[in-house]
């Protein structure tokens, strides 16, 4: 029997990790690490997480080269066969090293429920008799937490979404606040919102933590420039940013017609 956990761990920052994600890291007999060629950073954190939560347990990890999303064709069914691909890579994983059984755990950014598409693959793999997810602290979190903002607006809803369909769809109908993830190409530059705001993070939770706010069309370039200096010191940039139009943005720290950065508490070790 092979028990599958996916375990959130938030953003890198060892701190916010749950009890629960530590003591499933603990209990599994397979940690399996995904190696990106264009991220080491990332499974450098991952390593130091292992090495920091797994010390004096019997749990082995095991890293492995993840399978690249083909960028030209069909969006969509170029993620199938990506799906396809990691499920592959994940299988033949755990048969060679947990060949009578087990439990292995793979290691999800963030949490495994919010644009992310572990779970998904997880469900391919036909050997798996059991799939446990352990939450973890989410991008968006951090991300309210670093501006000091609420989430959402008194009483009214969110729209979450990607920079893609921001781009293809513009400011999405019936919603004025409205977080966007994984967009590698500032879709808000797009937007033609005279009374929006945007608060944007990268790196949240990290070291090298940044952050910006203000008035959308006071702060985008800043944001685009910020953006692109940052993912050329770094070799790569995961960013998220949460966009509101309307209400009283004076009361969330964005005076009218002047940009903003605030100046949140940092974490230990956290630089912006």
């Amino acid at each position: 029997m092979i028990h599958l956990d996916l375990i959130g761990i938030g953003t890198g920052n060892p701190d916010h990790l749950t009890r629960a994600a530590e003591a499933s890291m603990r209990a599994a007999d397979l940690i399996l690490l995904p190696r990106k060629a264009d991220k080491a950073e990332l499974i450098d954190l991952r390593r130091d997480i292992c090495a920091q939560v797994l010390a004096g347990a019997a749990t082995r990890v095991i890293e492995f080269d993840l399978p690249v999303r083909a960028g030209e064709g069909d969006y969509l069914d170029n993620v199938e066969r990506w799906h396809d691909a990691i499920a592959s890579c994940w299988a033949a994983e755990i048969t060679a090293h947990l060949p009578e059984g087990g439990r292995v755990a793979l290691l999800v950014w963030g949490d495994p429920s919010l644009y992310d598409s572990t779970i998904r693959i997880a469900r391919r793999l036909i050997a798996v008799e059991r799939v446990t997810v352990v939450p973890g602290i989410t991008s968006l979190q951090l991300l309210c937490a670093a501006h000091a903002i609420p989430f959402n607006a008194v009483g009214a809803p969110v729209m979450v979404t990607t920079g893609r369909r921001l781009r293809e769809g513009g400011w999405p109908e019936g919603a004025d606040s409205v977080a966007v993830m994984l967009d590698g190409g500032c879709a808000f530059t797009t937007l033609d919102q005279s009374d929006a705001a945007i608060w944007w993070g990268a790196y949240l939770g990290m070291a090298q933590q940044a952050v910006e706010a203000g008035r959308l069309a006071d702060v985008a370039e800043r944001i685009v420039a910020r953006r692109a200096e940052l993912r050329r010191a770094h070799g790569w940039i995961m960013d998220v940013y949460l966009l509101r139009r309307g209400g009283d943005l004076a009361g969330e720290g964005i005076a009218p017609g002047r940009a903003s950065t605030p100046s949140p508490t940092p974490l230990s070790g956290e630089g912006v």
